[in-house]
């Protein structure tokens, strides 16, 4: 019997939290100081992961690696690179007054040359318990060419202090993305649920929908098919100060092109996570019942 492929965990970590207000990722929320990114790198081993590639930025990498990495490396292999606004493709340059980085299809394409085995992607910020892992670790273990993507319900990943953006999905009979609805102004107001777009117009959406919470699972073979959205991206975007290449708008759109198939992985974990400073204390508490529960020991690392 072949061994199993040893896939890679990607953990985007360059965002400073703009809505939360700070370095989200460096917050605990475990009785040891733990931050969600040890319990997901705790989830990502005991699935079969073998090797952690963080992406941050070069003005957090000191502190980054003295309050997280150095929790790892002693237990996994970590690498890092870095997501940099004016790391761009060869022809394009940055625009005068750009402050920003280009998003996470431009986060992706930073470890390109640092990956090349199966691999998962997830943000850093968000947990996705247990069972998710297990869940993308097996599909990246069984030697397809397909990508997949781990689907959450998406009444289980708003939050009660303020707007969210989620990439509602689209699945077709035989379990594979269709398209993605990137929404980007969700808000619950008793049991409605609503998003508001740029020109005003509401949808009113049931809370049963599957959404996307950037968990991912590709092959290397996603590098150069990425490379080319965002070249067009930026061809298209390039002087928009604002604009970011968000990576379910790229697969969106290689599935429309049908360049890729994904495979959705339906999770029965709880989503939660710290979109806005409001939402610690509960996340803290939802840490807190794993840990009751037997899911996690108390102390993490021990």
């Amino acid at each position: 019997m072949m061994p199993l492929t040893t896939p890679t965990l990607l953990v985007l970590a360059a965002g400073m939290g703009s809505r939360y207000g700070g370095l989200k990722q460096l917050d605990p929320v475990g009785p040891d100081g733990e931050t969600i990114m040890d319990y997901s790198i705790f989830d990502a081993r005991r699935a079969g992961f073998g090797k952690v590639v963080f992406v941050i930025r070069k003005e957090i990498e000191k502190v980054f690696k003295d309050k997280i990495g150095v929790r790892y490396e002693k237990r996994v292999p970590v690498e890092y690179v870095f997501q940099e606004k004016n790391d761009l493709i060869p022809g394009f340059s940055l625009p005068e007054g750009r402050t920003r980085p280009w998003g996470t299809t431009h986060a992706i394409l930073v470890a390109a040359n640092t990956i090349h085995e199966p691999f998962g992607v997830i943000n850093a910020d968000d947990f996705y318990g247990a069972s998710s892992y297990r869940l993308l670790a097996r599909h990246l273990q069984s030697e397809t060419s397909d990508y997949a993507m781990v689907g959450f319900v998406l009444r289980n990943t708003l939050s009660e202090f303020g707007k969210v953006a989620r990439g509602v999905c689209h699945v077709t009979e035989d379990g594979y993305l269709k398209d993605i609805a990137e929404l980007k102004s969700i808000e619950r107001a008793g049991p409605r649920i609503t998003n508001i777009d740029a020109e005003g117009q509401e949808t009113v959406l049931t809370g049963s929908e599957m959404v996307s919470m950037n968990m991912w699972g590709f092959t290397p073979a996603v590098f150069p098919q990425l490379y080319d959205h965002f070249q067009h991206f930026l061809k298209r975007y390039g002087d928009d100060l604002k604009a970011e290449c968000y990576l379910p708008s790229s697969m969106n759109t290689l599935i429309q092109a049908r360049q890729v198939r994904v495979k959705v992985l339906n999770s029965c974990d709880a989503w939660f996570g710290v979109t806005y400073r409001e939402d610690h204390p509960r996340v803290v508490q939802s840490i807190g019942h794993l840990i009751a529960q037997g899911t996690y020991p108390h102390r993490l690392w021990q």
